[in-house]
Formats: structure tokens, C-alpha cells, sequence
């Protein structure tokens, strides 16, 4: 399969958001990929960056039109996307990543699990964790699994995702320029090499308030092996992927099936 990465800046305005996020549905559709990845709440500026703000004009629910118009755009287009929204579910709220098949059907949602609380990201201030852990779909390509963005931090989340049979693990992401760039590819690449999996983290780009963002977005194969990376602007960055060899990887190598559990207290 063929993905693509839409590393794009925001603004304030959802409505500039989202014709932007359609424009690059369609610019990768058209450049025959088969799903896009978006970065972390992408019609929307980093709000969280900032305590205790009231950022409820950027929360959506699961009948907003700007989620309706993704899911037109991938039926229209005929590519799944994972886009990431500030969502109001079940009377909380929650940093929200979805997984849009081609006819524009959502096949499931995942949830922010661990929600980070420091400088530049006072992100227990907006988001609930997450109610329901971590999920992995089932699609034509293979299984596919999507780590949000401060998740990624605890190997947990993407080692959970693998033993459900994630060949393919998506990551939306806000990295800051303040951060480690290289350790944070690295910590990508790692993962992807343990895990036997496809991992792809989408990011940001453009200055917001007092940070600015890296860019950078990643692809890695399942030996650890970078596959795409992007720079610091604006980019759609694609990658070839095949989830099959994956599995193979998985099968060949033993690091998961020599799992000991039962010491892991």
C-alpha cells in the first residue's frame, strides 16, 4: 500500500483547516495513495499549549460536518484517511483519532491513553484519557493501529497494538522544535524494529503562539529502516508499505513470541 503523510501548519480558522486538510485528501488520492495520516488536531491551533483556555470552539461531536465532510472526501476520492479532532463523546472530552475507510464508513475511533501535563503541553487541562485502551482495525491492506501522539512514549502502547496484529501503526503527532528530533525518529524507528510493524507519525509545522513546530514527519519499516522523512515545511510525503512482509518479519524474528510476562511485574 501506498501512504501518505500530510504534514501541514494550522490556523485559527477551522474553516481554512479543513479545505486545507480536503485539498490534501484529494492531492493524495490523486498521486495514488491509499490512505492519508494527519497530524495531531489538525483543524485546529495547538490550544494546549496554553493552561487552562476555553477551547470549546474547536470541540467536535460525531454528527459535526467537518467530520462528515472528511468522510465525503475519502468516499468521494476512494483513499481511507486517519484525521485527529478535539472530540465530545459520551459527555467528555477526548484527543480522537479515526479510521475512515474509502466508501467514507468510520470503521473505529482511538482515544488518547496516557495525557500529558508540562510546559507547552497542558494537555490534562482539555483531554480525558482515554475509556476504552488501545484497538486495532482490520482493513484490505492488513491491520492497522493508530498510537496518538504522547502515547508513543510508553512502549506499551505500540507493543499492545503488535500483539493484536498491527502490521501498520499510524501516529498523529505535535512535536516542538524545543524537542529531540533525532530521538525522537530514532525512538520511531526503534519501536518499528521491536515490534516488527510499519509505524508512520504524522506532524505539524509553522509557529503557533511560543512554539514552533518540527515537521519531520517519519515512516519506518518493520527492520527498523527509515522509509520516508520529511523536512520542516509543508510536505505531503508518501511512502510505499507492505504490510504482509511485516507479518513475514514478525513470524522470522522472535521477539514477540519469546515474550515472559509473567516476570514483566
Amino acid at each position: 500500500m501506498k501512504i501518505a503523510l500530510a504534514q501541514m501548519a494550522m490556523t485559527e480558522n477551522i474553516e481554512a483547516n479543513l479545505k486545507k486538510s480536503l485539498a490534501l485528501i484529494e492531492q493524495a488520492a490523486a498521486k495514488g495513495a491509499d490512505l492519508v495520516l494527519f497530524p495531531e488536531i489538525q483543524l485546529s491551533p495547538f490550544f494546549p499549549q496554553y493552561e487552562n483556555r476555553d477551547a470549546s470552539a474547536y470541540l467536535m461531536t460525531p454528527d459535526s460536518p467537518y467530520l462528515k465532510a472528511v468522510q465525503d472526501a475519502c468516499a468521494r476520492h476512494r483513499i481511507y484517511a486517519s484525521p485527529n479532532f478535539y472530540m465530545h463523546l459520551n459527555g467528555k472530552n477526548y484527543d480522537t483519532s479515526f479510521l475512515i475507510d474509502d466508501a467514507g464508513k468510520i470503521l473505529g475511533t482511538q482515544k488518547m491513553v496516557h495525557v500529558a501535563q508540562a510546559p507547552a503541553f497542558f494537555e490534562q487541562d482539555y483531554y480525558t484519557p482515554s475509556d476504552d485502551g488501545f484497538k486495532v482495525f482490520d482493513t484490505p491492506f492488513g491491520k492497522i493501529g493508530i498510537v496518538v501522539c504522547f502515547d508513543r512514549h510508553y512502549p506499551e502502547s505500540v507493543r499492545t497494538e503488535a500483539l493484536r496484529g498491527a502490521e501498520l501503526i499510524l501516529i498523529p503527532t505535535a512535536n516542538i522544535t524545543d524537542e529531540p528530533d533525532e530521538l525522537f525518529q530514532w525512538e520511531i524507528k526503534v519501536q518499528a524494529y521491536q515490534n516488527s510493524a510499519y509505524i508512520a507519525m504524522c506532524n505539524r509545522v509553522g509557529a503557533e503562539g511560543t512554539v514552533t513546530f518540527a515537521g519531520r514527519s517519519i515512516a519506518a519499516g518493520p527492520d527498523g529502516e527509515t522509509l520516508a522523512l520529511a523536512g520542516k515545511d509543508e510536505t505531503l510525503l508518501f511512502a510505499e508499505l507492505d504490510l504482509a512482509h511485516a507479518a513475514d518479519r514478525r513470524a522470522q524474528k522472535p521477539y514477540t513470541n519469546l515474550r515472559r510476562p509473567e516476570y514483566y511485574q
